[in-house]
């Protein structure tokens, strides 16, 4: 996979506060800090689509709870 490289401008206290990542070892680079905070916005997001389907089906089932399939096999 190619990587392509983008510039970005952020203000200075952004900028003090990864380089204090870096510096504590959180990060390698700023780079590797503004990829992995991409990245977790990223996960947040399916998170947040899962649970907006999860809300869904909950509605859905409680208006047709007909449709629910049990988890256990009742005897």
């Amino acid at each position: 996979m190619a990587l392509t490289q983008v510039q970005l401008r952020l203000p200075p206290r952004m900028i003090e506060e990864i380089d204090r990542w870096v510096e504590e070892g959180r990060f390698k680079s700023r780079s590797d800090a503004i990829k992995t905070i991409i990245s977790l916005f990223e996960d947040r997001e399916k998170t947040r689509e899962f649970l907006a389907m999860l809300n869904t089906r909950s509605e859905e089932a409680e208006e047709h709870p007909e449709t629910l399939i049990p988890l256990e096999e009742s005897e």
